[in-house]
């Protein structure tokens, strides 16, 4: 049986050569040849954001119920065995992710004692908008006691949140989290957040403290350190 990866080898020799993409026929041909879970994993190993099942059964040729057993599988066999990795349906896709029990070996590698996680001012805004959205800054700022505008800023560029539409009522801009946010998270849909909503002040409390319809900020604009709080 002829090598795949020979094939797959020569197809972009050839390509490079003359400047032109291999055939399409031809790799599918021998994408269709390949053992299925080893191939999922080699495309998973790549992506750098959840792939869908439409879209791995679509690259690698095969039906999407068979792509979606294996993928289970797969997550499955990981589970059993202990690995430090795992493989997870987030934000309608698969993708792998370290295991929390071996964050700490991860963090030692990645940030070599540097830490680029957010602040706390950041952490404490992107749990509100969580949990309020879609929601206005200035509600985020009366329920936080402080100015928000520089963290959410951060969050913004970060693109863990984004803007989603403008208060009837005030023209206020609204924000919401992002499937980015999801993924990190760890997370399928906001439904999935823990139940810590009851402890948040519902808007019309701090209504009467809010300034709604303040015009969206500039997110290249610098921060008022005197008066925001990051």
């Amino acid at each position: 049986m002829t090598d795949v990866a020979d094939i797959t080898e020569a197809l972009a020799a050839v390509g490079a050569a003359d400047g032109t993409a291999a055939p399409v026929g031809l790799l599918a041909a021998a994408t269709a040849e390949l053992e299925l879970k080893p191939a999922l994993e080699a495309v998973l190993m790549v992506v750098d954001e959840p792939a869908t099942e439409e879209h791995l059964a679509k690259v690698l040729e095969r039906p999407r119920r068979a792509v979606g057993k294996a993928l289970r599988e797969l997550s499955d066999d990981y589970t059993r065995e202990g690995r430090g990795f795992d493989l997870r349906l987030v934000a309608g896709g698969w993708r792998f992710y370290t295991r929390p029990a071996f964050a700490p070996a991860v963090e030692k590698f990645v940030l070599d004692g540097q830490h680029a996680r957010l602040t706390q001012a950041a952490l404490e805004t992107l749990a509100v908008v969580a949990y309020r959205q879609p929601v206005s800054r200035s509600r985020v700022s009366a329920v936080r006691g402080v100015n928000c505008d520089g963290v959410m800023r951060t969050l913004l560029q970060r693109g863990l949140v984004e803007e989603g539409g403008t208060e009837p009522e005030t023209g206020a801009i609204l924000y919401r989290t992002t499937n980015y946010f999801l993924e990190r998270m760890g997370l399928r849909s906001i439904d999935e957040l823990p139940e810590l909503a009851p402890f948040l002040p519902e808007a019309d409390a701090v209504e009467a403290e809010s300034q709604e319809g303040l015009p969206s900020f500039d997110p290249d604009a610098p921060d008022d350190t005197s008066t925001t709080d990051i």
